[in-house]
């Protein structure tokens, strides 16, 4: 008997926060939240030196944040570090980093902790892309791939989670990439990096839900191609449903989900509805939508960079 009134108060008080969850949703999804103060807060940015991590930089020095730029090319970093105290940062570090050695992350993450402070936003920007199909791309450069876009997620969240979790108090992000919600052609190991990123990072979100450490907050974004030069010559056979993104809107939305705190941000707001689509339609009527849409041509083209971003 006492087991049962057990298990009903349970019910009960998780049916109670489950409804209390959905109303807030729904009010948050008509109100938007209040933007949080980021002023003072210590802000990590790898892949600093150009794109969407520099633009990230000088939104995040107009705020008042306190601004950590890691990038492995130097004289990017430099030139990030000189716009963030054109735009008003008060305070700017730059590191030389090459985010894809183990080592070098916890090296330089020390000497952060040393010179600046605990990093309470940690934004984990830096990718690279090798475009080539499977067979094609040498085992290097597959290497190369996991090590920047989805490895030094680790090494950076073992160097500042930490401290982070001894306040309850920080901020942890993950760019990933649409890439990392649907498998894409010509993309194989960029797409396994990525969904690699994306797992992880909503993996540390359950963990510091049963951890009971609601001071930090996670948002995992997932762009479409966005135009920084990275995936120069790619296309989309859709651009109003699938636009190739401006690097401006994408960061100032990037921007806006850190400071509501949002956990997911998709963009374009299509790519939910491929989510959903991809989870009810047979697997052959949506290989059969993704050809008519010209998803198994966006990378033929592609002149990328191919370079860490």
């Amino acid at each position: 008997m006492a087991s049962i009134l057990r298990s009903a108060c349970n019910f009960s008080v998780f049916l109670g926060k489950f409804v209390f969850s959905m109303l807030e949703s729904l009010v948050f999804t008509a109100v938007p939240r209040r933007r949080k103060n980021v002023a003072g807060e210590i802000v990590l940015i790898t892949g600093a030196g150009s794109g969407l991590g520099r633009l990230l930089a000088l939104k995040f020095a107009r705020l008042g944040s306190v601004l950590v730029l890691w990038d492995i090319n130097k004289e990017g970093n430099e030139e990030t570090l000189r716009l963030a105290r054109e735009a008003g940062a008060a305070q700017v570090h730059a590191y030389t980093c090459d985010c894809s050695r183990k080592e070098e992350v916890y090296r330089v993450a020390d000497q952060v902790k040393k010179e600046v402070g605990d990093v309470s936003i940690l934004i984990n920007n830096a990718g690279i892309v090798t475009g080539k199909k499977f067979l094609s791309c040498p085992d290097g450069l597959m290497e190369k791939s996991f090590d920047v876009n989805f490895k030094a997620h680790l090494w950076t969240y073992k160097a500042f989670l930490p401290a982070m979790l001894a306040e309850n108090h920080g901020h942890l992000v993950c760019i990933s990439s649409a890439a990392g919600l649907v498998g894409i052609n010509g993309l194989a190991d960029y797409c396994a990096s990525k969904f690699a990123a994306f797992g992880f990072a909503e993996s540390v979100l359950v963990e510091l839900f049963g951890q009971k450490k609601g001071g930090i907050k996670t948002t995992i974004v997932c762009p479409f191609f966005i135009n920084t030069g990275m995936f120069d010559g790619c296309s989309t056979g859709f651009p109003l449903l699938l636009p190739i993104l401006e690097p401006e809107y994408a960061a100032n939305k990037i921007v806006d989900a850190i400071l509501q705190e949002q956990v997911y941000l998709y963009m374009p707001r299509f790519l939910y509805i491929v989510m959903i689509l991809k989870s009810l339609l047979p697997t052959k009527t949506a290989q059969l939508v993704l050809e008519y849409m010209g998803g198994l041509n966006l990378m033929d083209h592609f002149v990328g960079q191919k370079k860490i971003n």
